[in-house]
């Protein structure tokens, strides 16, 4: 079956269906990496948003155990292509894309120009967008509502052992976060994004460090993750922020934020340390950045193509974040090492 991408700008691209045949609509966006569309796909991060992927072959190594994937299930809208492969092959692999798709009713088209579409999202900025079969369907933008109301787990999880407890507000974090901590022998505590721990502990009451993770939308509308981080500045306790909760860490020490032309998503984005002449490649998924820095702080990394800000560090206290996804899921895993810089450092 046969179906229409149409932008807000009013173009239409028809494309060959492979996913679940029914019209939806969100914020058009793409993605450059090569690897990684199942880790992708399952980030919340893209809550609200049909993405595009660069990479020409989709599909080829179908779709590993749920183990692998960085939340329950699929967190896009709908997917478009160059070529999807129907024939995967990977020791990983157990089913296709496709039918994956169609089981969770994602949409998703084979539009052999992909080329044409990104070219136009980097000139015109990001747009809405929709995809439909049959009867059309209005435009939705994704960034006039709080989207962390529908990427945020409703209760409190504990898990792992450790003499450092970490607690995490997850306002849609990708499941290798949690896994990195578990993995150097931390116990972590996990709280929806509106759960102040300063006035309701969690059981077992006291923790070492505050992590803001990543997530969807405009951090804006995070306002009681905002408050939140304030009051862990406030207390002295060592706060971390992963992409979204780099956003956040901003915005409570102070420091402002925008929306980018058109985001950074992909597994290929250059991130030069300060003061350095190291760059690293990291995997990336937003669309707004930090555009003031808030007092007390300094740059810690920047975007080597755009010169956007990557990172924040206090110059005095254990106060960090970065705008990449340093759990490395997908790869690469060239800045794992920041987990346990701000480990060493409660």
């Amino acid at each position: 079956m046969q179906g229409k991408l149409i932008l807000k700008d009013g173009s239409k691209f028809t494309g060959e269906s492979f996913g679940y045949e029914r019209s939806t609509a969100g914020e058009v966006v793409f993605s450059t990496g090569m690897v990684g569309y199942p880790e992708s796909l399952t980030d919340p991060s893209y809550i609200g948003q049909i993405l595009i992927l660069t990479y020409p072959l989709i599909g080829n190594y179908g779709v590993p155990d749920k183990k692998y994937w960085e939340s329950a299930g699929l967190k896009i809208l709908g997917l478009i292509v160059s070529s999807y492969i129907d024939t995967p092959s990977h020791h990983n692999s157990q089913g296709k894309l496709a039918a994956w798709l169609k089981k969770e009713k994602v949409p998703a088209l084979e539009i052999k120009d992909t080329r044409y579409l990104v070219q136009k999202i980097r000139e015109q900025g990001a747009m809405l967008g929709k995809i439909v079969f049959g009867k059309d369907i209005s435009f939705y933008d994704p960034n006039k509502e709080n989207l962390l109301l529908k990427s945020s787990p409703e209760k409190i999880k504990y898990e792992g052992v450790g003499k450092k407890t970490v607690l995490i507000v997850d306002c849609g974090g990708k499941r290798n976060i949690t896994r990195n901590f578990l993995q150097k022998n931390v116990k972590v505590i996990t709280v929806p994004w509106d759960y102040d721990p300063f006035i309701h502990p969690p059981a077992g009451g006291k923790f070492d460090a505050l992590v803001i993770s990543n997530g969807p939308g405009d951090p804006k509308f995070a306002g009681e993750t905002i408050k939140i981080a304030k009051k862990s500045l406030a207390n002295k306790i060592p706060t971390f922020g992963v992409c979204l909760g780099h956003q956040i860490l901003a915005l409570a020490a102070g420091g402002d934020t925008y929306k980018l032309k058109f985001g950074h998503r992909g597994q290929n984005q250059p991130c030069v340390l300060a003061d350095s002449p190291r760059c690293y490649l990291t995997t990336q998924n937003h669309g707004f950045a930090v555009g003031e820095i808030p007092p007390g702080f300094q740059t810690w990394f920047a975007n080597a193509n755009d010169g956007t800000n990557e990172g924040i560090i206090h110059t005095k206290y254990p106060f960090m974040s970065v705008q990449f996804h340093p759990e490395v899921t997908p790869g690469p895993m060239d800045t794992e090492w920041v987990f346990d810089y701000f480990l060493e450092r409660i």
